[in-house]
């Protein structure tokens, strides 16, 4: 399972919450960042591209998948990190369907890998219960709880 996966490459983290959605943004990239997947040139193209296009990264209330465009500089490998925050980060002040606490940072070094991991990832978030459990989890130990929870469906 893709939880499996981004806790077996150390791509997780947990925060308390962010003043700001970019500060938000740079933290889902962190561990992506530490393990060599990115750089400050793609975490600030994610950036740039909220601010050029709107809050296009929240799928859905209280999830956020940035990514930037295709062929953005600073992709090494493929690789999909999880955040989660307590305290929900606001992409569009007065809109709480902009809200997210769920973050799922994509890097990937080409367009197929790129579809690759949106679809696999949109499949696992139309299960809303698992939706609402990752939003309980506080700890690896705890997404792998969930992961193994939902290994079959």
């Amino acid at each position: 399972m893709l939880i499996d996966k981004i806790v077996a490459s150390h791509l997780t983290s947990f925060q308390e919450g962010f003043d700001t959605w970019q500060d938000a943004v740079r933290g889902s990239g962190e561990p992506l960042k530490k393990q060599g997947f990115i750089d400050d040139r793609y975490i600030n193209a994610v950036i740039e591209c909220v601010e050029k296009y709107g809050p296009y990264i929240v799928i859905a209330p209280d999830i956020a998948m940035p990514h930037s465009t295709e062929n953005a500089e600073g992709v090494f490998k493929t690789g999909i990190g999880f955040m989660k925050v307590n305290r929900p980060v606001s992409f569009a002040e007065g809109d709480p369907e902009k809200d997210a606490r769920l973050f799922f940072m994509l890097a990937a070094v080409d367009h197929e890998q790129h579809l690759q991991n949106m679809m696999e990832l949109s499949e696992m978030l139309m299960n809303e219960e698992l939706v609402k459990e990752l939003l309980q989890v506080n700890s690896d130990e705890d997404l792998l709880k969930v992961a193994k929870k939902y290994q079959n469906s």
